[in-house]
């Protein structure tokens, strides 16, 4: 045995495949498609749950009863202000700046104005989570009104939490079916097992970090294009298409010059992304009722077309765009609204990791050279 075979295990590129720790809270069935959270199938709660319940079960292992409910509701509610010095960090940032990386040093400035920030303790870290869940949104919110010139609209007490954020956002109560698909949405995005941006929160607060520490490293991963920005470009992408006759021409021109499709192809699911699926119908149903299928029917031809040239099925980020879009969500709020559902996940997967905590420390495969010597600079060619 070499050197090098004596310092290295099993190398798999991107840790694919490879179980980092055990988890009771988010199973991925990557052959049938499934998605279950805390024995939950994901489109039971999609159908019957509400993001608020779904937030609970992700924390407490259970669903909760009516008064549980009512009291995280509640708590909810009254948490969703944010500090004064915050509202000024806002209004401080540049317009141009994208939304996830200021609502990224928000979350971190929320931590410094924290008297319980280093606290954890499991009672410090759920009222700390807590707190997140409800503040996130009016960051996102209160960002994105002041960058278009327009006064922020102070949450809902009366809306639940998608309710809440479609209201912060457009100064209007929302639709009852408006606020139900966007719930929906939330319930999707809230969990999915080890992902790039769980992962970096687990190994944040698996040094014993806090939970500000640990929520800033998952916003940083979940920017990333390969990631929660993927959205974007997929809608960005419908824009430049423009109308269905077009879609043949792009796709089948993209796939020639081995450009990447966004919204397709995932590292877990060998057949569709079972939110892909509610997603779907989602779609449809708002292209029905503003009536303008063209984003829908341009995303089902996309998505024929990947199936059959490349094998490729739809994830979560491709109907996501359309959905969104149509909902009158601005493009680059698309990943942040994945942030503040997500949190509910990230902060369920920090509780987790803080109660059996082990340092995450993986082995690198070294492919440098050995046995090197020093020579002095002067003999240096």
């Amino acid at each position: 045995m070499t050197d090098r075979e004596a310092t290295t295990a099993a190398f798999e590129e991107g840790l694919e495949d490879i179980v980092a720790a055990t988890s009771s809270i988010c199973f991925i069935d990557g052959i049938q498609g499934r998605l279950i959270y805390r024995g939950y199938g994901i489109h039971e709660l999609a159908e019957r749950s509400t993001f608020e319940e779904t937030a609970y079960l992700l924390w407490n292992g259970a669903l909760p009863s009516f008064s549980q409910l009512n009291t995280f509701s509640s708590q909810l509610i009254q948490n969703r202000g944010v500090p004064d010095p915050v509202y000024s960090m806002l209004r401080a940032s540049p317009k141009s700046a994208h939304p996830m990386s200021v609502l990224r040093s928000a979350v971190s400035f929320l931590g410094l104005r924290d008297p319980e920030a280093d606290d954890n303790t499991p009672e410090a870290n759920k009222r700390k989570a807590l707190r997140l869940l409800a503040q996130m949104p009016v960051v996102v919110t209160t960002y994105h009104r002041l960058r278009k010139g327009l006064t922020p609209v102070s949450p809902s007490s009366s809306l639940g939490h998608a309710g809440s954020f479609l209201y912060m956002l457009n100064g209007t109560k929302p639709e009852k079916r408006q606020e139900r698909i966007f719930d929906v949405c939330l319930i999707l995005h809230a969990d999915h097992e080890f992902n790039a941006s769980t992962f970096a929160a687990r190994v944040t607060a698996a040094t014993l970090s806090d939970m500000y520490s640990a929520v800033t490293s998952a916003l940083g991963a979940l920017k990333g294009p390969l990631h929660g920005g993927a959205n974007e470009f997929v809608m960005r992408m419908l824009l430049e298409i423009g109308e269905i006759s077009n879609v043949d021409e792009y796709i089948h021109t993209a796939l020639a010059a081995k450009k990447k499709i966004s919204g397709f192809g995932h590292r877990v699911y060998k057949t569709e992304d079972p939110r892909a699926t509610v997603l779907r119908k989602m779609s449809k149903e708002l292209g029905e009722r503003t009536g303008n299928l063209r984003w829908y029917e341009m995303s089902t031809k996309i998505q024929r077309i990947m199936k059959e040239e490349k094998h490729l099925y739809p994830n979560v980020d491709f109907y996501s765009a359309s959905v969104y879009y149509m909902l009158g969500i601005p493009i680059d709020l698309f990943t942040p609204i994945f942030a503040i559902s997500r949190i509910s996940g990230w902060a369920a997967h920090i509780l987790e990791q803080y109660e059996h905590n082990r340092l995450i420390r993986p082995l690198a495969e070294y492919t440098g050279p050995l046995d090197l010597h020093y020579e002095p600079i002067e003999k240096r060619s």
